[in-house]
């Protein structure tokens, strides 16, 4: 394999790890099938054991710990901070009211408790979003009286000499 497509690997490796929080399939106990049972749980359908997600595991601990840091979560638990500030981007989990550490808005720079932009930013952010795709419909929709007609544009091919 070369050094390209080993980096491409290594990259698809950590992007599925990186979204899926190592969700269980199989019981530990009985080898059984998990089915979701919603917030990063997960149960046996034949012996009813109980498993949980990377979510679900952070989740509990600190639901059990609260104003707990998340280095030490992630030391407790086993799961990579990296993994826990994706959680909290993707508005997961929030940092607790009364803690010193924030994130911060990736547009302002702004101190937030979860997400990626703060409520300012991310009215804008929006805004912005859906002033493009209504400008991508309206030139999707050129000749059907949303734009003048400038120059040649929309004329005739052909006129007839007489």
């Amino acid at each position: 394999m070369s050094s390209r497509e080993e980096k491409t690997e290594n990259l698809r490796k950590s992007l599925l790890d990186m979204s899926n929080y190592n969700i269980p399939t199989i019981c530990k106990e009985c080898g059984g099938i998990l089915v979701f049972k919603g917030v990063g749980e997960y149960k046996c359908e034949d012996c009813g054991n109980l498993e949980y997600d990377d979510y679900g595991t952070v989740r509990n601990y600190i639901e059990k710990h609260p104003g707990i840091t998340s280095a030490q979560v992630s030391e407790a638990t086993g799961v990579t901070q990296k993994a826990i500030r994706e959680m909290l981007k993707e508005e997961r989990l929030e940092i607790a009211a009364n803690s010193n550490a924030f994130l911060t808005c990736e547009i302002c720079g702004k101190q937030i408790r979860s997400g990626r932009y703060c409520g300012r930013c991310e009215a804008a952010y929006h805004r912005d979003i859906e002033e493009k795709a209504r400008s991508a419909r309206n030139i999707n929709m050129s000749g059907f009286g949303t734009e003048k007609h400038i120059g040649e544009e929309g004329s005739k091919r052909f006129t007839r000499d007489r």
